[in-house]
């Protein structure tokens, strides 16, 4: 073990990044785990072994449950909705109401995870503008558009706090970063049909957004993140420019893997599907691939 000692606070992006730079360039997998995050003993296995079953993917999330409940979920990897809202599926549901079976998830949530080493390095790694909240929901998004897959893991489980280092999900700090990052993931990383096609829907849900958390008492925490959200979309708009230039997956692709509920749920039940609105999807079912 290697402490590599900061004399300022890096955040989540900055700091991942930096043992990731630091670690041997022989290493093929790279396991990012949180501080608030406590493993069960096959954690590190089940994730190996995925890698050696699953050749298709290159990115593999593990089951999180309740730090302070286990029979209580926090996440079965990270959803993704066409209005850029973003949730851990089946968060808050029992951990009984979610299949145990491996599928493809449309990201992981880095709070327990494993990484091709090569993917990461294409990738550039974390987004260090966002320093942290929504940085790996980011990093996922580039991965999928850079051709890559998300395997979540159920046999691979880890107790999580969740926002153990920044005062709860809750607190202004969270709410400003989550909030501001919504905004420049969907800026960066929506394709340019499905970026216009629902650009309406994400405006009004950061207008509902605004709206819940004023009348919490956040309100001026909400405005100053969607302030400096605005404020960076110029860059964002450069980040992205590249990103779509340089696309792999297809537009069809990156559709079938978010979520298009009508009302979405963090449990992921999908009350009304609209992709058959929205897109004819084609082809037969792969049954040997979780992804489909």
């Amino acid at each position: 073990m290697r402490l590599l000692a900061q004399d300022r606070n890096l955040g989540f992006a900055r700091g991942n990044n930096l043992a990731i730079e630091e670690a041997s360039a022989e290493s093929e997998w790279i396991a990012l785990l949180n501080p608030d995050a406590f493993v069960e003993p096959r954690w590190l296995e089940a994730l190996l072994l995925a890698t050696r079953d699953y050749p298709a993917f290159e990115i593999f999330g593990s089951k999180l449950v309740a730090a302070a409940d286990p029979a209580i979920l926090d996440g079965a990897g990270d959803a993704y909705h066409v209005s850029g809202l973003v949730w851990r599926r089946g968060h808050g549901a029992p951990v009984t109401s979610v299949s145990e079976q491996v599928r493809e998830a449309f990201s992981p949530c880095a709070a327990a995870a494993l990484y091709r080493r090569s993917a990461l390095v294409e990738a550039g790694g974390f987004d260090e503008d966002f320093f942290c909240y929504l940085e790996d929901l980011d990093l996922g998004f580039r991965l999928r558009l850079a051709g890559y897959r998300c395997l979540y893991v159920s046999a691979s489980v880890a107790h999580h706090v969740g926002s153990g280092t920044t005062s709860g999900q809750h607190s202004d700090f969270a709410v400003y970063h989550g909030h501001r990052n919504l905004v420049w993931t969907y800026v960066k990383n929506m394709p340019w049909i499905l970026f216009w096609a629902f650009l309406p829907l994400h405006l009004a849900m950061n207008l509902v957004a605004l709206l819940v958390f004023s009348w919490r008492g956040q309100g001026l925490t909400m405005l100053r993140a969607k302030r400096d959200a605005l404020k960076g979309i110029p860059d964002m708009w450069r980040k992205r420019r590249s990103l779509q230039s340089t696309r792999i997956a297809t537009v069809r692709e990156i559709w079938r893997l978010m979520d298009k509920s009508i009302i979405p749920t963090k449990r992921g039940s999908m009350a009304c599907d609209l992709s058959m609105i929205c897109w004819q999807r084609s082809g037969k079912r792969n049954t040997a691939d979780p992804g489909g």
